[in-house]
């Protein structure tokens, strides 16, 4: 019976590592456009370079006039193998960390939102590092079409890109910009995670909504403005370091330095909205298809 019953507690563990990372590519295949907008919009303007987008609404027409339907989902490829690979790993271990937590406590007892933020940290920086590597192809994919043809590097798909970045520039290439990822994931891990469990909690005690999808998307929505508003800034310098090609910035505080003199303090937040109608969306998706798949798989 104690091995049956620990068989299964294994087999769940899995089951919540794979179900995060299959919720996690099932939304990216929703928001990849907006992800693309995003990232273009964080590199116009670079140095001192010319305004290229008046709005998110302006660079979404000019992208789509300029490269069509396939040039909106360029780094698809990428952006399912950063699913794969660090929202499995972020999903799977907050999951473990929440179910190891819970399991110390008394009866009816509730976790600590600031427990919650520092499970959410912990599964950020861990997959962060795990997903590095697909998040330097994403990034160099999805901002290709913005360079002249002559200068593009015309990655075919993630594994062309990660073999030509370790035969030309080496492995560890596929971890530039690791400090901002890292950075950046713990923060927006901390508050989507932890605001994500602390606002379904409220809604459901405090509101006295059944839990389900409803509670599901309003607690997304909650943990997506939030996420956006603090991880912002890291994000757009991850983006720079990570799509260099001259060595442009020394570092993470030389490339926020950089930024902030040459296009002002809320340049941080360039790209706000796509961010947030990518992360927003992204989150209500992978959390309602994440509960779904847990409770499908509840007693696999």
């Amino acid at each position: 019976m104690a091995a049956t019953q620990q068989k299964q507690s294994s087999n769940q563990g899995l089951w919540k590592f794979l179900n995060g990372g299959l919720a996690g590519m099932a939304a990216t295949c929703v928001v990849q456009p907006i992800d693309l907008i995003k990232n273009r919009m964080q590199l116009a303007g670079e140095g001192k370079g010319a305004k290229l987008y008046a709005n998110s609404f302006d660079a979404a027409v000019s992208i789509f006039k300029a490269e069509g339907v396939s040039g909106m989902y360029a780094g698809l490829s990428a952006g399912l193998m950063r699913q794969a690979t660090y929202t499995t790993t972020r999903l799977g271990v907050f999951q473990w960390l929440e179910d190891t937590y819970k399991a110390k406590q008394k009866p009816g007892e509730q976790s600590s939102f600031f427990a919650k933020l520092a499970m959410g940290m912990t599964a950020g920086g861990i997959g962060a590092m795990v997903g590095t590597p697909a998040e330097v192809a994403l990034i160099r994919m999805t901002s290709d079409g913005r360079l002249p043809v002559a200068e593009r590097r015309g990655y075919k798909n993630v594994f062309d890109a990660m073999i030509r970045i370790i035969r030309e520039e080496g492995l560890l290439t596929l971890w530039r910009g690791w400090q901002p990822t890292v950075a950046r994931a713990m923060i927006l891990n901390a508050a989507q995670l932890g605001v994500y469990s602390q606002a379904k909690q409220v809604f459901v005690s405090k509101a006295g909504l059944k839990d389900g999808i409803l509670v599901h998307s309003l607690a997304s929505l909650v943990s997506g403005f939030v996420s956006t508003a603090v991880s912002m800034p890291v994000d757009i310098t991850k983006t720079r370091l990570q799509t260099m090609k001259n060595n442009e910035y020394k570092g993470t505080i030389d490339c926020l330095v950089k930024t902030v003199k040459n296009e002002g303090f809320f340049s941080l937040w360039k790209g706000f909205t796509p961010y947030f109608l990518r992360l927003g969306p992204h989150t209500i998706i992978t959390f309602i298809v994440l509960e779904q798949l847990n409770k499908a798989t509840a007693k696999l």
